[in-house]
């Protein structure tokens, strides 16, 4: 099986915009109906709390024929057009839908922020994890959040195989980024940030890239739009993830970053399995 996730930072800009940016999404969509996946997961959706819009559904019908379509959407008392996610999936797939809460802190599990499919064999989940802010004005929010999300994915993981995808928000290690030192106590690689997602791992999963491709350098799914030159000069972040329970690992066939051309913000990333 083939699926893509990917951060798309405003589904409605990428849809219905017409600025330079969105056009560059346009094509990044293009890029991934390219690949014909079974299952499409994007983040940060920022849609309002009713879903997509009728135009947005339109779009997406006339992009993705084959594919139905659910979404997660940040709800009140959270803030209006924020975060949120969505899955496309292949027609002929019937898995079942859920829109976990965690029991996260503050306004965390109205945010739209994870879908689960539950398959015959296996769970496909995604997640789009709260940054810490700015500031860190969020971390400790975040380390409960990283806990408690580690015990839903090792929830899923005693019933069936988990495949989790998604937006981390985190560089695991000094190789996930390029410039570790400068980024000690920013947001998405201060050492608590970085434990919860060992924490993660330790619980039973595995990152595919990493198993892949070992520990090869230089590999970012994210870049600054704030600087410029940060795709250019590949100054980005691996902060987008495949993970899959242990047992499975060896069922990866690939796991990787697909070319986004010059947009910068986050690339999609694709995992291919054979279950």
């Amino acid at each position: 099986m083939k699926f893509i996730s990917w951060n798309i930072d405003s589904l409605n800009a990428a849809l219905t915009g017409n600025s330079a940016r969105a056009l560059l999404s346009q094509n990044v969509i293009d890029t991934i109906i390219e690949h014909n996946p079974d299952v499409i997961a994007l983040q940060e959706t920022k849609l309002s709390g009713d879903g997509p819009t009728k135009k947005h559904l339109e779009i997406l019908k006339d992009k993705f024929p084959d594919y139905e379509i659910v979404w997660n959407s940040s709800v009140e008392p959270a803030r209006k057009g924020y975060a949120g996610t969505m899955f496309l999936y292949k027609n002929d797939l019937k898995p079942s839908v859920t829109f976990p809460a965690i029991g996260a802190p503050s306004t965390m599990d109205s945010e739209g922020r994870i879908i689960t499919l539950e398959f015959d064999h296996f769970y496909l989940t995604q997640v789009y994890t709260p940054n810490a802010g700015d500031g860190l004005n969020r971390l400790e929010d975040r380390q409960i959040w990283d806990a408690k999300y580690a015990d839903y994915l090792e929830s899923l993981d005693k019933e069936k195989y988990v495949i989790s995808t998604g937006d981390f928000n985190v560089a695991h290690k000094e190789i996930d980024l390029a410039h570790p030192k400068n980024n000690r106590r920013s947001a998405g690689f201060t050492d608590e940030e970085r434990q919860g997602f060992t924490n993660l791992l330790a619980k039973g999963f595995t990152d595919t890239f990493r198993y892949i491709h070992g520990d090869v350098t230089g590999a970012y799914t994210w870049w600054a739009q704030r600087a410029r030159t940060s795709k250019i000069n590949n100054s980005g972040w691996r902060i987008d993830y495949w993970l899959v329970s242990d047992r499975i690992a060896d069922k990866v066939i690939k796991s990787e970053m697909i070319d986004s051309g010059p947009r910068q913000d986050h690339t999609p990333i694709l995992l291919e399995i054979d279950l």
